[in-house]
């Protein structure tokens, strides 16, 4: 048995899952980060086999099940019974859901088995604000983080979307946020993009997570096509870790996962999280796992699914943890690198132990 095998889990990243049957091309859009209009069989890949190969034999189908007969039995059973088999099979007890995406109609995975946290999206906040117009704007937003986050888990930033990870050092001054605020809201002021102010938002955020004792999460690395990826490598963010005091985690990273780790092992409030990026790299998960493990102290390491919209992808993250992580540690064992007993409390670090140590109120059980 892996030392993996019956760790309780703290996904402390995800989103919530779609609240009806999709429909056969919506499904395959939600195997990839690409759009989902296009030609190629999205069922072609390594996300693919992996919901064939884990998912099927959840829904009475012989694992490696064809896509056409394991989308016929998602449908027989309904996208409840679905999403209650593959959820309560995660062993997750603790669900950190960031509300600032989700699909329409939704469900928390809290709302199916453990229990649900949110993360408050900070972009999401400063974007409904924006009615307060350029003066009002920036005490608005202050007061309406602080509110938001009084009964959040954490906080999380997509500002490697819109402008970058080129985060500042220092914040900007209140007076060049206000008139970056102006420019944004006269050019429409919906989604926020303007680097000043976003900066701005970001360093705002880190004070009020320092001041409350949360952490805040950056989105890093693979995504989806809004984002350029040569702006989201996490060592961009180095000025602004020499100066913030919050408890930063830098998520999915990939295929800057030792440059994070890197970031982690020189700076004791840095985390980082693969999540998202092992249903996709299929199987060089094990290798992935042990690129981020070089430097990153263990101590450092969360484990999250980063799904949503489709419950398959919140039971990929778990399963593929435990079976990649535990494979990764069992060819430690079997070099001496470390013991059973060391194996067992990695293993429950990682996936759980490291995540209530850095959230308030969140226990899981022990091990």
């Amino acid at each position: 048995m892996a030392a993996t095998d019956d760790v309780p889990l703290i996904d402390q990243h995800c989103h919530a899952v779609l609240a009806r049957d999709p429909e056969p091309a919506e499904f395959a859009g939600g195997l990839t980060e690409a759009a989902a209009a296009g030609t190629r069989d999205r069922w072609h890949s390594s996300l693919g086999l992996a919901v064939r190969r884990w998912c099927a034999p959840l829904l009475d189908l012989p694992a490696h099940a064809a896509p056409e007969d394991y989308l016929e039995r998602r449908a027989e059973l309904g996208w409840r019974e679905t999403t209650d088999r593959l959820l309560r099979a995660t062993g997750v007890e603790h669900w950190f859901v960031d509300t600032g995406y989700a699909p329409s109609p939704e469900l928390s995975p809290g709302e199916v088995c453990g229990r649900g946290h949110e993360v408050v999206r900070v972009e999401q906040v400063a974007e409904s604000t924006a009615g307060h117009g350029a003066h009002g704007l920036l005490d608005a937003f202050r007061a309406e983080l602080r509110d938001r986050a009084r009964d959040a888990v954490a906080l999380k930033t997509v500002v490697a979307y819109r402008s970058g990870l080129d985060v500042p050092g220092e914040c900007p001054s209140d007076r060049d946020a206000t008139r970056a605020a102006g420019e944004w809201l006269r050019s429409g002021g919906s989604r926020l993009t303007d680097p000043v102010l976003h900066a701005w938002v970001v360093h705002e955020a880190a004070r009020v997570a320092a001041e409350l004792g949360l952490p805040l999460q950056f989105h890093t690395g693979f995504g989806d096509e809004d984002l350029h990826l040569r702006e989201v490598d996490p060592l961009l963010l180095t000025d602004f870790l020499r100066t913030t005091r919050a408890n930063v985690v830098l998520l999915h990273c990939w295929p800057f996962h030792r440059n994070a780790a890197y970031l982690a092992h020189v700076f004791d409030h840095v985390s980082v999280d693969i999540g998202l990026t092992l249903p996709f790299v299929g199987v060089r998960a094990d290798d992935v796992l042990a690129e981020a493990l070089e430097l990153a102290p263990f101590d450092s390491v969360l484990y999250s699914s980063d799904g949503n919209v489709l419950p398959e992808l919140h039971h990929l993250g778990a399963v593929l943890w435990r079976h990649h992580f535990g494979r990764l540690l069992d060819s430690w064992l079997a070099d001496d690198v470390l013991d059973a007993d060391a194996a067992e409390r990695l293993a429950y670090a990682v996936g759980a132990g490291n995540a209530a140590r850095l959230h308030q109120g969140v226990s899981p059980t022990p091990r």
